[in-house]
């Protein structure tokens, strides 16, 4: 079955809540670590400027701690920016671990594909979500910002270009392919980095 196109950034709380929606939609997907978020202030900021750049759907366990996830990551955001999604209250406990939650619910890793198929299908975008030319692991290696001498003094130097976090090569991928595009990242990496050999 093909998987719903998402065109906003999904925020859930871990990354087996992510693992479960990634069979489910084709999006980008970002967890809290948890209440992590509370305490980490660049990641609000990442956070705060792809949901209000492009949209965000929250989703958060239905128990007091989601719903406390929830109403803090609900302020990061302007209001016309923000989805709300709700999973069911189910009782049960989820096969990796040892007991039930506090509450006795199934959190997000918990729901069948079916439950998170119904929950996503009305938001399901027409056009495809890659409409543009897609920049890729292969194209950080190229411009000197991968597996060279100095790869990582570039990419924070391009972070720091773009006003991002410091962020892995696969999380810059992604912040770079949902904030830019190619030809803005490219003409970004010549200016950088031609001046920085002239000097």
């Amino acid at each position: 079955m093909d998987k719903i196109v998402i065109r906003e950034v999904v925020v859930v709380e871990g990354r087996y809540d992510k693992i479960a929606l990634s069979n489910v939609i084709d999006a980008t997907i970002l967890t809290t670590d948890g209440f992590a978020i509370f305490h980490k202030g660049e990641r609000r900021e990442y956070l705060r400027r792809l949901g209000n750049e492009r949209g965000v759907i929250l989703l958060t366990d239905s128990d007091g701690g989601g719903k406390q996830l929830r109403a803090f990551l609900n302020g990061l955001f302007s209001p016309d920016k923000v989805k709300h999604l709700y999973i069911p209250p189910i009782k049960g406990k989820e096969s990796r671990k040892r007991k039930r939650s506090k509450q006795g619910l199934l959190g997000v890793e918990g729901m069948d594909s079916d439950t998170l198929r119904a929950l996503f299908a009305p938001l399901a975008s027409e056009t495809p979500r890659n409409d543009k030319t897609p920049i890729t692991k292969t194209h950080l290696y190229v411009w000197g910002l991968l597996g060279g001498t100095g790869a990582s003094q570039k990419r924070e130097a391009l972070c720091q270009h773009f006003d991002l976090p410091p962020l892995t090569s696969n999380a810059l991928v992604q912040a770079l392919n949902l904030l830019y595009d190619y030809d803005q990242v490219q003409g970004a990496v010549t200016t950088l980095f031609a001046e920085g050999e002239q000097t």
